[in-house]
């Protein structure tokens, strides 16, 4: 289940945002966040072209995502635990969008 945005709060929007340290062209990643006790949650929205590909949440405190889901042209995917597989999608040595490995198995492509 994707968690409820309701109570979160915009923390960042990120343009051409990152993946493993290299900018992928297009994607932006809106950054969410809300007291929860003594810790703060977090989500990332990520879409390309105006349309969510991915939702990955945790808490600010911790290294890694605690879970995620994917999204494509049927919807949702089940979310899934820990940090998203992205691959990302080159041109030569250019980067010019991800894959990102639905629970099935399947590769949602940006």
């Amino acid at each position: 289940m994707l968690p409820d945005l309701e109570g979160f709060v915009p923390h960042r929007t990120v343009l051409d945002a990152p993946f493993e340290g290299e900018p992928v062209p297009g994607l932006r990643a809106d950054y969410f966040r809300r007291p929860e006790g003594d810790r703060v949650a977090t989500v990332g929205c990520y879409s390309m072209g105006g349309r969510e590909l991915l939702r990955a949440w945790g808490y600010v405190d911790e290294e890694h995502c605690r879970r995620h889901a994917v999204r494509d042209g049927d919807g949702w995917h089940e979310a899934a635990e820990g940090c998203p597989d992205v691959d990302l999608v080159r041109d030569g040595q250019a980067v010019v969008g991800l894959a990102v490995r639905a629970p099935d198995g399947s590769l949602v492509r940006a």
